[in-house]
């Protein structure tokens, strides 16, 4: 009820008039039934503007720094990272990784639609980094499609520190469905798992005018933030 109040009658038809998107492919996303949307991640507000458009309702893996946050603040953008579809997912492995996507699993299984970014982080600097093989892990175990979404131009309006977003048109590309059923009961080979989801990059890149670099964008910033203690300290 919330996630429709917001979806259609709060932050939907604001967010629509203001950042004005442009669609392709949205014919390629399934009436019914269970799948996977992987897209790039440019910027935080992905997650808000793509399910704009679509009519079904898709839950998104949100970083889980997003629903431990304490006091009022913290309270409200939990309750409302929930209300529009977030699930918290935990980046530190193991366990707790795990726990986080058995619960975008049960949606699958449920017939529901599920947004991830193979990337694991957003893109630092526009480009198209390397995937994770937990997007591959999901198909598996869900045994649903894969449908490739590129979203255009919100890094512009959003990029990674800014608070609020500019005013500016934005863009979504659906691709056509991929599906995976050949790798099906062959979960426990890493070979395939890492064939699914450079085939999912691969498609990412194709239909978008992404640079791709075949490293971790979680590695490039880890490096990045190295590069600017060590200048900081030399100070």
């Amino acid at each position: 009820m919330i996630y429709w109040l917001l979806r259609h009658w709060i932050v939907g038809p604001f967010m629509t008039r203001v950042f004005r998107p442009w669609v392709v492919g949205l014919d390629n996303l399934p009436e019914h039934g269970g799948a996977i949307i992987a897209g790039n991640h440019l910027s935080v507000i992905d997650s808000f503007l793509m399910p704009l458009v679509l009519d079904r309702r898709v839950y998104f893996l949100a970083k889980s720094d997003y629903f431990s946050g304490t006091g009022i603040k913290g309270r409200l953008v939990r309750w409302f990272f929930l209300a529009v579809g977030q699930l918290p997912m935990d980046r530190s492995g193991g366990e707790k990784s795990s726990q986080s996507l058995d619960a975008a699993l049960q949606k699958l299984q449920e017939g529901q639609l599920i947004g991830i970014y193979p990337e694991g982080t957003r893109s630092p600097d526009g480009k198209l980094y390397r995937g994770r093989t937990g997007v591959a892990r999901m198909v598996l175990d869900a045994r649903v499609p894969v449908v490739p979404c590129v979203m255009v131009d919100t890094e512009k309006i959003m990029p990674i520190g800014r608070r609020l977003p500019r005013v500016g048109r934005i863009g979504m590309i659906f691709g056509e469905p991929i599906d995976f059923s050949r790798y099906y009961n062959l979960e426990g080979d890493r070979f395939v798992l890492r064939s699914i989801t450079d085939e999912i990059m691969v498609t990412l890149n194709r239909i978008s005018d992404q640079e791709y670099v075949d490293v971790y964008a979680s590695s490039v910033k880890a490096r990045v933030e190295a590069e600017r203690k060590a200048l900081a300290a030399r100070r």
